[in-house]
């Protein structure tokens, strides 16, 4: 060891006085430019430089070039890499003035250890050998474990509302629990998120819990259990409005307020029926498209005003749900592979009546209807748009005239749903409603259930053969009794 230790102290020697001897025998121009051997600045190289060389001989203290990550929990547990060079003797490293755990020397080049815990706030990094102690470039920054958002906040007390977590260093979570009941179907989905199943609880505020190996975290009242009410005919789906689906505050608003279930599924057919708040709204053409305007039957726009909640299909009724109670197919469109999820058609208004009564549905009124199909907007398109090239994204439609439906219904659900979560309200197939054809009442109306005979019946909502100026919301269709493939149906059922 001592002669390893005086050889490499020789060649150090040598590397040191070559230097100084380069420095002190280059031209001048260049000894201007870098002096390298010039130690003390006096713009010489000789002994008093060697002397500074000698007083600092030993091993350099390690030399840190970057540490990552450089943020992590105030509880610890992070794991650092550190690089640099001379790393092979370190024997510490300080996060804040405190030790960090498991340091471990992986090359001469990288060290990891693991910070402990902090406060919120920068934390200077130290690396520590024999040689001496070096400060990294850049702090550790602790950041608070958090809870950013619970989405949704509110279920009903009987549980089995899905909920989103999302927050900081919530990658190690191992439970959730809501009033002190440990949630179901917890996942840890990554770093910022965790999902869940609300357990059952008692009406009112509570607290959640999610623990793990970064330790626990509380939020106060972070849900609230509500006496949301299910039907008796159906099954619970989600208790509270999406936003992501009904994007609207004062429609979410107003379904809550109900204290009804958004989304159920109902128990004899599986069909999901999406809740359908009271309100008020203007009925008949606001407004024309870019293309077209307002036909005659449309006129004059009137308040309506609804004062039941009521449920609607999220999708017209296929072929695969009318086969299961009635027997046998009516409709033109089968033989394809998706053929039982497209709608049924070839069904008359007085057929349906039939699976109606099998069923327990009813057909929406045309006030219904049309409320539900505008979803809060007063454009002819329940995207909010006077925009006619827009329907595709809607609607199948337009076999007639450059459309893109390619003369043929489609699979229920393949284009955007609106504003309170139903799909293909335009297009696909007209919607049988309830109501005879009469001309609109200039006066506001309350409930309004059409009249009590007339010639013609009304379909709504256009179809996978007509423009644009029929696939829209105020579009009425007037008709005798019959079938065709382009007539379906939508049901609706009392809460």
């Amino acid at each position: 060891m001592q002669h390893s230790a005086l050889a490499s102290g020789f060649r150090r020697t040598v590397v040191v006085l070559a230097a100084l001897c380069a420095a002190v025998v280059a031209p001048p121009a260049a000894h201007a430019q870098n002096c390298a051997g010039d130690l003390n600045g006096d713009g010489i190289v000789n002994g008093a430089d060697l002397g500074i060389v000698l007083a600092n001989w030993g091993v350099c203290p390690p030399n840190v070039t970057q540490v990552s990550p450089l943020t992590g929990t105030v509880l610890g547990g992070t794991v650092l890499s550190i690089t640099g060079g001379g790393l092979s003797e370190v024997t510490a490293v300080t996060v804040g003035g405190a030790a960090c755990t498991q340091v471990t020397v992986l090359s001469p080049t990288l060290v990891r250890a693991t910070t402990p815990a902090g406060a919120v706030g920068q934390a200077a990094i130290r690396v520590i050998a024999p040689s001496g102690t070096t400060l990294a470039p850049q702090p550790f920054t602790y950041v608070q474990q958090q809870v950013a958002s619970i989405v949704p906040n509110t279920g009903s007390y009987t549980g089995g509302t899905a909920i989103t977590i999302t927050g900081q260093y919530l990658a190690g979570t191992t439970g959730v629990t809501i009033g002190g009941v440990p949630c179901t179907n917890m996942v840890a989905v990554s770093a910022t998120q965790v999902t869940a199943v609300t357990p059952a609880g008692s009406v009112g505020a509570v607290d959640v819990v999610i623990s793990g190996s970064k330790g626990t975290i509380t939020v106060p009242g972070g849900f609230t259990y509500q006496s949301i009410v299910v039907p008796s005919w159906a099954t619970l789906v989600e208790a509270q409005p999406d936003p992501a689906v009904v994007t609207d505050p004062a429609l979410r608003a107003a379904i809550t307020q109900t204290g009804l279930a958004w989304r159920v599924r109902d128990t004899g057919t599986q069909m999901e029926m999406m809740l359908i708040p009271p309100g008020t709204f203007q009925m008949g053409c606001i407004m024309g498209s870019n293309q077209y305007g307002c036909d005659s039957t449309e006129q004059p726009v009137h308040q309506v005003t609804l004062t039941n909640a009521f449920y609607m299909g999220r999708d017209e009724v296929t072929q695969s749900q009318w086969v299961t109670k009635m027997g046998s197919n009516p409709s033109g469109f089968q033989g394809q592979s998706d053929s039982p999820s497209r709608p049924v058609e070839q069904v008359s208004w007085i057929t349906i009546q039939g699976y109606l009564s099998a069923t327990g549905f009813r057909l929406p009124t045309e006030a219904e209807w049309e409320y539900a199909c505008r979803a809060g907007t007063q454009t002819p398109f329940y995207n909010g748009s006077t925009d006619d090239n827009t329907v595709g994204a809607l609607a199948w439609y337009g076999s007639c005239c450059g459309g893109n439906s390619g003369g043929q219904t489609h699979a229920v659900g393949g284009k955007a749903a609106n504003g309170f979560g139903l799909y293909d309200m335009l297009g696909n197939v007209w919607e049988w409603v309830n109501d005879w054809y009469d001309r609109y009442p200039s006066s506001a109306q309350t409930n309004p259930m059409g009249p009590v005979s007339a010639s013609y019946r009304l379909v709504r909502g256009g179809s996978w053969y007509y423009d644009a100026a029929r696939v829209r919301s105020s579009y009425r269709g007037a008709t005798p009794d019959y079938t065709d493939v382009s007539v379906g149906f939508r049901v609706a059922r009392t809460p």
